[in-house]
């Protein structure tokens, strides 16, 4: 099932990066923070009281000049309404509705979906009365809320989940028979003609012009018996008059993907190669902590003399170092060069994205990794690693209980997954490892014994 979207409307400093902030900024799974991911900060992932959705926060454009202000908010909106599902509109309780805040409510009214009002920075209680002031507009119910202090939002999202399906977050179920698989990248990278390629027939609208997708579009097919579902990503249209940074939209459809997909497929364009959309596109694979196959499309428009293989594998990860671990293939779908090797390659990093190792096993290969290489010390005392244990699959996550956790740092991280790597595999995904204190009574236990 895909995650809902969720898009935050408004007037400048009504809130809306508060909010934005607030539903995202803090989450309780387990998220690494890889050095040289570009992020951009205007798209989030929120699980918030068991729900779970993608956020927008549309606060983040740059000013046109040539543009009023009213246009700009009209053109935000617009965008927004196109890619979300429910959109909440953040008015200042204290201001009070103004003209503009009607202006963008009758504009997002006409788009037939849902609409919640949140009136924002009502930061006690007595203040909620301020908020009468929107219903005679004809609005339904008005949220009184304080994105700063975490008011009201509860109360917002439990009435939006009825609105939409704000997704409960689950436990990852493993489902053998079937391997979902998102074809990710920037508009116009050969998405569509990989998908035709791979199906063997003309699934997909393919056109020159970027942002002929529209809407994520699920392709099932069979591959040596085994069963893929290929989601091919919507891209987004360029409107004539938007001179803001539209591609923060084009990257809503990635993440709806990559939210359903076991595998992602990172679709790069040969003739370009990494761009910043792909940056943010492949950082949030990560994030998500998907398996991964890079793809570089087109590459019968590549001259091999000037950009062979080996270089462009170079000039990629060089670029993108946070995800060296995942295979990289150029094809090209037109002739249809080493699209073949895509259904094996997705076969195997979905078997190392699913491998559990051996308790046994681990401790074993742990014990040479430290021996190796020691963690870093605490004002002299050394920090022991005592023992190792995978918690679960998809991706494949470890605990390691020490007596300082807090000294494992992400130069000794980025050692350690290279080495499980090294003595595993694991080619083509994350890995997430988890440092955890030994507790002081299971410390002296082990001593005697």
């Amino acid at each position: 099932m895909a995650h809902a979207t969720v898009a935050l409307v408004g007037r400048p400093n009504v809130g809306k990066s508060t909010l934005f902030n607030r539903l995202v900024g803090r989450r309780s799974a387990i998220v690494e923070s890889f050095p040289g991911v570009t992020r951009d900060r205007h798209i989030g992932h929120s699980k918030y009281k068991g729900y779970s959705f993608i956020v927008i926060d549309t606060g983040g454009f740059e000013p046109d000049a040539d543009t009023s202000l009213l246009q700009q908010m009209r053109l935000q909106a617009q965008m927004a309404v196109e890619e979300a599902d429910l959109t909440v509109l953040v008015v200042d309780a204290r201001e009070g509705w103004i003209p503009a805040d009607l202006d963008i409510f009758q504009s997002l009214s006409r788009s037939g979906k849902p609409i919640l009002v949140a009136a924002n920075k009502t930061d006690v209680p007595h203040l909620d009365h301020q908020s009468v002031d929107f219903y005679r507009f004809g609005i339904e119910q008005v949220f009184p809320i304080s994105a700063e202090h975490d008011r009201g939002i509860g109360e917002l999202l439990e009435v939006a989940s009825q609105l939409v399906t704000l997704q409960e977050e689950k436990p990852k179920q493993e489902d053998e028979q079937l391997i979902k698989v998102a074809v990710v990248g920037k508009p116009n990278a050969g998405k569509s003609s990989l998908v035709n390629a791979l199906l063997w027939e003309q699934r997909m609208i393919v056109d020159s012009i970027p942002g002929t997708t529209r809407d994520p579009v699920d392709s099932l097919c069979f591959f040596q018996d085994k069963r893929f579902l290929l989601v091919d990503t919507a891209g987004i249209r360029r409107k004539g008059r938007v001179s803001q940074k539209v591609e923060t939209y084009s990257v809503v459809a990635a993440l709806k993907a990559i939210e359903r997909a076991d595998v992602a497929l990172l679709v790069m364009d040969s003739t370009e190669l990494v761009s910043e959309q792909v940056m943010r596109i492949a950082g949030y694979v990560m994030d998500r902590a998907r398996a991964l196959v890079i793809v570089l499309s087109k590459w019968d428009l590549v001259d091999t003399r000037q950009l062979n293989i080996k270089k462009a594998e170079q000039l990629v990860f060089d670029k993108l170092n946070f995800i060296d671990f995942a295979p990289l293939v150029p094809v090209s779908a037109m002739k249809g060069d080493r699209v073949d090797r895509l259904f094996g390659l997705i076969q195997k990093v979905h078997g190392q994205y699913t491998r559990r190792i051996k308790t046994s096993d681990l401790n074993s290969v742990m014990q040479l990794i430290v021996e190796r290489h020691p963690p870093p010390a605490k004002s002299g005392r050394p920090t022991k690693i005592y023992y190792s244990n995978q918690i679960s699959v998809a991706p494949p996550s470890f605990v390691f209980m020490t007596n300082h956790p807090e000294k494992t740092n992400f130069s000794y991280e980025r050692y350690v997954t290279n080495q499980l790597r090294h003595y595993f595999g694991f080619e083509g995904t994350p890995l997430q490892l988890i440092w955890r204190k030994k507790s002081a009574s299971r410390e002296r236990g082990s001593k005697r014994s």
